[in-house]
């Protein structure tokens, strides 16, 4: 059986796609930094080992994917935090964290998937997210570092491609679930984003997961480089809410 890795595991989108991949038919290390949810999940799910580690430290990244009985055929890095505030206001230590979190760890860990990987290739899914596509309002640095993502993904693609690794991005959108659970938790809040997804729903970390699976798969054995967001159409709705005169809309002359 192929091993994957799965960054940020243990909960919300993470432990998802974990149970996506067993269901593929993968050997999962799961990694996180909380312990005891690791644990948890590995418990509930067979076919998931876990794995203690801060994809933020380079020895442990590189201890942990060392560890591994052999290389990993999939790898996603799905760790990731965000520290919310207006840019005028933001503490350094906030930019900076989600930045080594999401940006530096994804580097860290896809480098060290690429060196065990490079005799047999394999697939590498960087999430990153429509804040990587447009911009939001207060999101830290948040958006900078997800849109950092999707361009260090090219970069990996480009590179790797010549050792059978492939290297694409996922950028959920409104997804309620992990980090997105408060947000959805307000009744108001939930309506008004719904009311703007032109699919008139949330997503849900399956739909992820299944994006995730999907480019992992053969099916998509000739796709690298790319970033595949799931979002029901929100980032492509940006003019649906624009006023139009009727005279505008009634058709051909």
């Amino acid at each position: 059986m192929n091993w994957a890795v799965v960054t940020g595991a243990a909960k919300g989108i993470g432990a998802v796609i974990s149970e996506h991949a067993v269901k593929a038919g993968y050997l999962v290390s799961a990694w996180d930094v909380d312990a005891d949810a690791v644990h948890r999940l590995a418990d509930r799910v067979d076919g998931v080992t876990p794995c203690v580690v801060d994809v933020t430290d380079e020895v442990a990244v590189n201890d942990a994917m060392a560890a591994l009985p052999e290389p990993p055929a999939l790898v996603v890095n799905n760790a990731g935090m965000v520290r919310f505030g207006p840019l005028l206001d933001l503490a350094l230590e906030d930019w900076n964290a989600a930045l080594q979190l999401n940006l530096t760890g994804t580097f860290l860990v896809g480098r060290a998937a690429a060196r065990r990987m490079s005799d047999i290739g394999g697939s590498i899914i960087n999430l990153a997210s429509i804040n990587g596509v447009a911009a939001a309002p207060n999101a830290g640095s948040y958006t900078a570092s997800k849109g950092a993502v999707i361009r260090l993904t090219e970069q990996m693609a480009m590179e790797w491609a010549s050792r059978g690794i492939r290297v694409n991005t996922v950028a959920p959108g409104l997804i309620d679930a992990g980090m997105s659970e408060p947000i959805y938790a307000d009744p108001d809040a939930r309506r008004q984003r719904t009311s703007h997804v032109p699919t008139g729903r949330l997503g849900t970390a399956e739909d992820v997961a299944d994006t995730v699976m999907f480019l992992a798969s053969e099916k998509a054995s000739y796709i690298t480089g790319q970033n595949l967001v799931v979002d029901g159409g929100l980032t492509k709705a940006v003019l649906a809410g624009l006023a139009r005169p009727r005279s505008v809309d009634g058709g051909p002359r």
